[in-house]
């Protein structure tokens, strides 16, 4: 027993400063354990991200897109289409309430950006825009803080049109991420929301901000 028990470990200490030499050391160079994972030709390569930083990359005839809400009144939102950010905090265009861009659906060329104060603002302008859309133009749509107070029959009208199935339920500091198009036939599938409720609310008074990406088809002349 005593010798099964040498044996054993002479083969470990042998199997040790085999693997020792033959994966950390080579002609007198070190191998970091990445080249070891990875293949030669992959070595020091960075694998291609994809648009928009989106978890899968988009067909062809399609463009990337990501459109993040805001965080209670403290983080704005961010847009993105098409590998372009169109809204965020750093290029200071985001604003309480709506957020809002407008997109050539056939080249997806930014056309529009704009915010609307769902609080305190004046509608008038909100309906002016959406009114001025033309056929063809795809619309990203991000809540920061409060986005319905100020939302009448008129506008929520206005954005069913563009595809918008929720549109008519949103409530006061809801969280709402919509994408659509004017000239859409039926119902957009790029729509997400989460009610404002004391029960569920991430932070104090609103819940937590939403995340959406995916791949919008491009408009067919």
């Amino acid at each position: 027993a005593g010798i099964i028990r040498f044996l054993a470990l002479f083969a470990t200490l042998l199997g040790c400063w085999f693997i020792a030499q033959t994966y950390f050391e080579s002609g007198g160079r070190s191998i970091s354990l990445r080249s070891w994972l990875a293949p030669s030709s992959l070595a020091g390569q960075q694998l291609p991200q994809n648009k928009c930083g989106n978890q899968r990359s988009c067909p062809t005839k399609h463009f990337a897109f990501k459109i993040i809400s805001g965080a209670a009144n403290v983080v704005g939102p961010s847009i993105c289409f098409n590998d372009e950010v169109l809204m965020s905090n750093v290029k200071n265009n985001i604003g309480r309430g709506l957020n809002i861009a407008l997109v050539n659906g056939t080249s997806g060329k930014p056309l529009k950006t704009a915010s609307f104060d769902m609080y305190s603002g004046d509608v008038q302008q909100l309906e002016t825009f959406l009114q001025e859309i033309k056929d063809g133009t795809v619309i990203l749509v991000a809540t920061y803080d409060d986005a319905a107070t100020k939302m009448n029959g008129k506008t929520r009208k206005l954005f069913s049109e563009l595809g918008s199935s929720y549109v008519k339920h949103l409530g006061f500091r809801d969280n709402w991420v919509f994408l659509g198009a004017k000239g859409l036939q039926g119902k957009s599938p790029f729509e997400e929301h989460i009610k404002n409720d004391q029960k569920t609310n991430k932070y104090d008074g609103w819940p937590e901000l939403l995340e959406m990406e995916g791949c919008a088809p491009r408009k067919q002349d």
